[in-house]
């Protein structure tokens, strides 16, 4: 082990030794008035009256009623669009130099301010990933290792006053300098734009690494094996890597990829989830027998709950005005909640467009369960994308397939209501026999949809295409790589678009 691998080896273990994991409740009090503090005399602290909740004797409440609940568009229109005008001290102190652009699957393109606080608070919440392995079964040779990190480019777009780029590439270009040793491919190769040139370099240089663990999207991630497989005629990957041990994934579930990624190995990994959003380092896995990933309730975000129950969410996925909203100490285990955040990028009571599951309170443990605007509820379904999740992995054990790509509306043709899926799988199968299994368990673990399919919703059909055919449609509507994603729900007008793109590429 060198001199490097040898320190950060022993300052886990002393930090794993002599520190705890914060009280929760405590720490989030604790970040909320942080928060506020620093923030005050911005222009969004003195309107919604900061210097008066910091002077509360119980301030949570207090900030609840002072400040609305914002989405993205909300928060963009009112505020942060001053930010893009070269404004500062908007809503945090200061002015901004990075934009976070962001590629999800809510909006075609939105500006995030990814401040010099967060991205301090992102490198914070590294360290906490960093320090969380000493919980894992590593070799000890495992912390000299290099980690190679799948994102998007690290050659951000410059604009007048800032730097433009999706928050992988932001964070990339802010490694500390020790880190350098270890991160791959390395500054020249991240900076390149192009999936397909990217990935090419990275396939010609792959025999020179010593990979122990890679981090990405797995869709991109799997993509990028293969290619190095395939221009180095291996067998796995593990023929150039055999000191691979560690998948970090992050922002979508991994168990759709985990059959036709653990082909490209010569043995399992060990798979950390990670959640690092657009706007912050949310949550990351801390130990092996979970699936679940542990909130950061001690840097630089401050979290609530809203129920996720049609009562309290609009047509458009918005929470509506004047709801309950809870904070993690009155949340509960085993309920879907959209999540709200509170950053030092000066987002406030800000939907980040997710919903989540707490697991283990104790632990402030959760997992990601869809998205806001990613449910189906148009003529009262109420389908959640875990829900879909669960189907489409009943379909893969019954039939023995891989699907890792698929997209689900509810649209109205001849006169009546439709549920229609799009699986991405290179097996031929029983689409009739397929829409029955995706059906049946859809209304067993879910008593809304059941009641639907007795009423407006007249049935259900699935059709399947190779998984090719949805990277083709992101590269063409999105980009490859990086942080994009493809959404498994879309509303009607969006769903026809992608299924003719998608059928005529047959």
């Amino acid at each position: 082990m060198s001199l490097l691998g040898g320190v950060i080896k022993k300052a886990i273990d002393f930090n794993g030794f002599i520190s705890s994991e914060p009280n929760p409740y405590k720490a989030q009090k604790k970040v909320l008035l942080q928060l506020v503090k620093k923030a005050r005399l911005t222009a969004f602290g003195m309107k919604h009256k900061f210097s008066e909740i910091l002077a509360s004797g119980d301030p949570i409440p207090v900030f609840q009623e002072n400040v609305r609940v914002y989405d993205y568009d909300a928060m963009f229109d009112e505020w942060w669009n001053y930010l893009l005008k070269g404004h500062q001290n908007v809503t945090w102190p200061g002015g901004q130099k990075y934009f976070a652009l962001s590629s999800g699957t809510t909006s075609n393109k939105k500006y995030i301010p990814v401040t010099g606080d967060m991205i301090t608070a992102i490198k914070k919440s590294g360290m906490q990933q960093v320090l969380s392995l000493k919980n894992f079964d590593l070799p000890t040779d495992f912390f000299d290792k290099q980690i190679l990190m799948l994102g998007s480019s690290t050659q951000l777009i410059e604009a007048e006053d800032h730097f433009e780029g999706e928050i992988s590439g932001i964070s990339a270009a802010n490694i500390p300098g020790w880190f350098s040793k270890f991160y791959k491919p390395g500054a020249e190769i991240a900076s390149i734009g192009n999936w397909d040139e990217k990935v090419k370099r990275i396939a010609e240089e792959a025999p020179g690494w010593d990979i122990g663990s890679i981090s990405g999207i797995p869709s991109w991630v799997e993509l990028m094996l293969k290619e190095i497989i395939t221009h180095n005629n291996l067998n796995t990957i593990h023929d150039i890597w055999p000191n691979l041990h560690v998948y970090t994934s992050g922002g979508v579930a991994f168990e759709p990829y985990r059959k036709s990624m653990e082909k490209l190995l010569a043995r399992p990994l060990i798979y950390i989830d990670t959640y690092l959003a657009s706007e912050g380092y949310i949550a990351t896995q801390k130990r092996p027998d979970t699936s679940s990933m542990s909130l950061i309730v001690d840097n630089g975000i401050f979290f609530e709950f809203v129920p996720f129950v049609e009562e309290n969410i609009d047509e458009d996925g918005r929470v509506k005005p004047g709801v309950k909203v809870l904070t993690l100490e009155q949340a509960e285990e085993n309920i879907e909640y959209v999540l709200l955040i509170s950053t030092v990028s000066g987002a406030w009571r800000y939907m980040i467009g997710d919903t989540v599951i707490i697991t283990d309170k104790k632990r402030s443990e959760i997992q990601i369960s869809g998205r806001t605007k990613h449910y189906l509820n148009v003529v009262g379904e109420q389908l959640s994308v875990q829900k879909m999740n669960m189907a489409i992995e009943k379909l893969e054990d019954a039939y023995d397939l891989e699907i890792k790509e698929f997209v689900a509306a509810t649209v109205f043709e001849n006169e009546e209501y439709k549920m229609k899926f799009v699986i991405g799988t290179d097996k031929e199968i029983d689409a009739e026999r397929a829409a029955e299994l995706i059906d049946t368990e859809l209304c067993d673990n879910n008593k809304n949809y059941q009641v639907a399919r007795t009423k407006a919703l007249r049935g259900l059909k699935v059709e399947a295409i190779p998984v090719e055919r949805f990277y083709k449609w992101s590269e063409e509507f999105k980009k490859l790589g990086g942080q994009a994603k493809i959404p498994r729900v879309m509303k009607e007008e969006d769903f026809n678009e992608f299924r003719h793109y998608v059928l005529q590429l047959a």
